[in-house]
């Protein structure tokens, strides 16, 4: 076993009401939350890793290969690497647990 302290922090620098925590980072998976204030925007790219989301508070939209679906506790959502996607329509403050495989990054150089 391991206690998980958190290991990063990112925020969108402009403002937008995003936050993400790295709390786990190997070299196959990494874990963290992200945040986002009802209104705000996502300004996500497309990540070079795979990716599931899974919704623990708020509601919002979600957008992932042509399709949009609703979102709200207990979803959870699996983003393959390279697709463009984004959480929209934010009516509550949405909190997400992430998991990245691999390691968030692990495929390409941190902006």
């Amino acid at each position: 076993m391991e206690i998980i302290e958190e290991a990063g922090r990112w925020a969108e620098p402009d403002g937008t009401g995003a936050t993400y925590v790295e709390h786990l980072a190997t070299r196959d998976l990494s874990v963290g939350t992200y945040s986002l204030r009802a209104g705000a925007t996502d300004g996500q790219s497309p990540h070079t890793e795979d990716e599931v989301y899974v919704v623990t508070g708020g509601r919002a939209r979600f957008t992932s290969g042509g399709r949009t679906v609703d979102v709200e506790p207990g979803t959870a959502l699996f983003v393959p690497a390279a697709e463009a996607h984004r959480f929209h329509d934010i009516t509550e403050d949405l909190t997400l647990l992430v998991f990245f495989g691999p390691a968030y990054g692990s495929r390409a150089t941190r902006a």
